[in-house]
């Protein structure tokens, strides 16, 4: 559990998978790497599972040469060291982690093994290719045609932790009514979204469905979208690691909560919002209706 006064986990548990993806990516075993660093095996172990609450950028930034990385893959682990040492209940990241090269949400649900979401319009990893345009050109209006391109082929391939064959992410989404007719793109584009939900919705590690407006205020009030992490059990029946919930920053730094009252208390809004949710099948049977009526 963190607490106000530790340094938060998240950071550094990220810092530990991108130095050991890094260290796999060129062949080097713990072994190898503990005697060129001159560390022992159980320190450079402990780094790579976040298990060093105050990693020093010194041994990050040798670590990085030893294993190639370019300069700006070095500014970004030092950059998430130095976010190790930050003491906080919560943890929140924007600038470097708007970049589409190092999104630290597009690498926690990637290692994630289920995600269950509550959205107000169409979840990303669920988009079509005209939707996530329309959304992203609208935020990015400053933009050129190139990036654009470039940010909505990104959000496309982050897609395939869905729908790949091999152990994919078990997604469960609660959309409200309300993306079902707030207009994006237009009517056309609006027909084929929905369509599209419809057809994700019956892959067997997803479930999707929708929370009507007749449904209220599950608990009193507009809490908003967000998602929440988990990343499974090990062989030996231990969290992986820890959940998380994040909330998308939409301009503003990215928000990740990790206190176990946190998780516990958005659990519970996830379940509220289930219970006054329709079925899988209701569901797909409005997304079919709405659809056919943007293209009538």
């Amino acid at each position: 559990m963190t607490s106000a006064d530790e340094p938060t986990r998240l950071p550094r548990r990220q810092l530990g998978r991108f130095l050991r993806e890094a260290r796999e990516g060129q062949g080097l075993s713990l072994e190898r790497v503990s005697h060129l660093m001159e560390l022992s095996k159980t320190a450079l172990h402990r780094i790579e599972t976040g298990g060093v609450k105050k990693p020093r950028i010194r041994d990050v930034q040798r670590l990085c040469e030893l294993y190639e990385l370019t300069s700006s893959d070095i500014d970004r682990a030092v950059e998430l060291t130095k976010q190790a040492q930050v003491a906080s209940w919560y943890t929140a990241f924007g600038g470097l982690y708007s970049d589409t090269t190092f999104n630290m949400y597009v690498g926690l649900a990637a290692a994630a093994r289920q995600l269950i979401a509550y959205h107000e319009i169409v979840l990303g990893l669920v988009q079509t290719a005209d939707y996530a345009r329309a959304t992203i050109s609208a935020f990015y209006h400053d933009r050129d045609a190139e990036e654009i391109d470039r940010r909505v082929e990104f959000r496309l391939r982050r897609q395939t932790i869905i729908t790949r064959k091999a152990d994919p992410v078990k997604l469960e989404l609660l959309l409200h009514e309300s993306a079902l007719h707030r207009v994006v793109g237009g009517p056309r584009v609006m027909a084929t979204q929905l369509h599209h939900l419809a057809e994700v919705s019956k892959l067997p590690n997803v479930s999707l469905r929708i929370h009507p407006f007749t449904a209220g205020c599950s608990w009193g009030v507009l809490h908003g979208p967000f998602v929440l992490l988990d990343f499974g059990i090990d062989s030996k029946g231990r969290q992986v690691e820890p959940p998380l919930i994040y909330f998308e920053g939409n301009g503003k730094p990215d928000l990740y909560l990790e206190h176990a009252d946190d998780i516990r208390r958005y659990h519970e809004m996830a379940s509220a919002i289930r219970r006054t949710a329709l079925d899988e099948t209701h569901t797909r049977d409005l997304l079919r209706r709405v659809a056919r009526s943007y293209v009538t």
